[in-house]
């Protein structure tokens, strides 16, 4: 049986009080540790306050990483239209920054299963890096060529997969079973906030100097290295397993009917709200660059606004049943609010919710599965949301193009709350959002408590 079998029926059970023999959920703590937390509270504060401050490394060298990720996501196509003047050739490197998302996640999370994923979170930051400081370099020295920025771009996309996977790996590890929700809370909110400074700042970079954006991100890339450096080993190391099957992954989501119906209901809404982006975005013609800027950021404001709320609260184990209908009233107030406004509460509420539902998946996953299984189950739910992102430009685009603007706004909505009722109308499709509502796979007994 690939799942553990302790995880509760309901997401509020998931911080419920920790077993008493469990300090850190690292599969390699020592066994001295261990041994020594019953004869006094010395030696079981030990690990806590080491993995206390490996989180906090943690996420403060995610943090950076990300907002690197997102700035050179912006300056690397910037600088390839400024030396060439031609969009297509801006195209393609923004197309090699995100096309290992499509190819790599699957591979990569058995990989860093395989791994410590500290280990490769090290490898990635020193990799990337180099990738920035060639860049910065070549353009100081006049030799920068797109070819450079394509291979440039291409491993910043490639190693981004790896990192943000490894990182998936490596918070459940450290927090532990009574820390779960607030570290991946904080881990969200790490990501939403690159996303609210990290474009602003890759076009405020360049605009200080084109070489500008490739420094900073160097200095931010080696900041990461040095605090994942910093971090203890002795609370992350793992040792190698058994290279798995790449094909795992997709096997041990097929068996948690939860993560399935999630995954596909996360899929789908990623795809309508970066369908309302492009559909917002194809009808700006006549607003001011401010507030398009503004009304987009509303997603990743949402975001941080969601991660604060589950520092507090724990979501309901409703949650991803609610989010369809949450989704479906934010629609609503984008297709008949008239006003950008409209837009921008719009994608404050999704972005709240979504980030509420991540969180939810997240420790489901982390309670629901071995450690050394958490890359490759993430790496699934990852290339779902990936491809739907991927394919929301364009529908975006070609419903504007047939129906104009008001028009694929509408559309949209009434798609969203058709399958909130397809959701609400089946009982079998209801009680697969709610974890531990599914029918256990054989073998398995349900918690006493539940």
């Amino acid at each position: 049986m690939s799942t553990k079998s302790h995880f509760s029926a309901s997401a509020g059970d998931f911080d419920g009080p920790p077993h008493k023999s469990v300090v850190s959920c690292c599969p390699t703590a020592d066994n001295e540790n261990r041994n020594t937390q019953a004869v006094g509270d010395g030696p079981a504060r030990a690990p806590q306050a080491r993995n206390a401050r490996n989180l906090r490394l943690a996420w403060v060298g995610s943090a950076l990483s990300m907002t690197a990720f997102r700035t050179l996501g912006v300056s690397y196509p910037l600088i390839a239209l400024a030396l060439t003047g031609s969009p297509m050739a801006a195209g393609w490197v923004g197309f090699a920054s995100t096309v290992p998302g499509l190819l790599l996640y699957i591979p990569a999370g058995a990989l860093i299963d395989h791994f410590d994923p500290r280990r490769v979170m090290l490898w990635t930051e020193a990799i990337r890096g180099i990738a920035a400081a060639s860049v910065f370099f070549a353009l100081l020295c006049g030799s920068a060529s797109l070819p450079q920025l394509l291979v440039a771009a291409l491993v910043e996309g490639a190693l981004w997969v790896l990192h943000s996977l490894a990182e998936n790996a490596l918070i459940p590890m450290l927090a532990g079973r009574d820390g779960l929700r607030r570290a991946l809370a904080r881990s969200e909110m790490s990501f939403h906030t690159a996303v609210l400074t990290g474009r602003p700042l890759g076009g405020f970079l360049l605009g200080v100097g084109q070489a500008i954006p490739s420094a900073v991100n160097t200095v931010l890339f080696f900041l990461s290295f040095g605090l994942l450096m910093r971090m203890d080993a002795k609370g992350v190391r793992r040792d190698a397993r058994p290279l798995v099957k790449v094909g795992d992954g997709l096997r041990e989501v097929a068996q948690q009917p939860f993560l399935r119906t999630a995954m596909a209901l996360t899929a789908f809404t990623n795809l309508m709200v970066n369908a309302l982006t492009m559909v917002f975005l194809a009808s700006s013609a006549e607003l001011s660059p401010l507030i398009v800027g503004v009304v987009l950021a509303g997603g990743g404001l949402g975001g941080v606004v969601g991660s604060l709320v589950v520092l507090r609260v724990t979501p309901p184990s409703y949650m991803l049943f609610a989010q369809v209908w949450v989704w479906a009233l934010a629609l609503f107030i984008a297709a008949f609010g008239g006003h950008p406004a409209s837009f921008a509460v719009a994608t404050l509420v999704t972005g709240c919710s979504g980030a509420l539902s991540n969180i939810s998946i997240r420790t489901f996953e982390a309670h629901a599965f071995d450690s050394d299984k958490i890359a490759r189950v993430a790496s699934v739910s990852r290339l779902t949301s990936r491809v739907a992102i991927s394919v929301a430009a364009p529908l975006g685009a070609l419903l504007v193009t047939c129906f104009g603007g008001d028009g694929a706004t509408v559309i949209l909505f009434v798609t969203m709350v058709a399958v909130a009722i397809v959701v609400t109308a089946v009982p079998a499709l209801r009680g697969s959002l709610i974890p531990g509502a599914e029918r256990l796979m054989p073998g398995e007994e349900r918690p006493a408590h539940s």
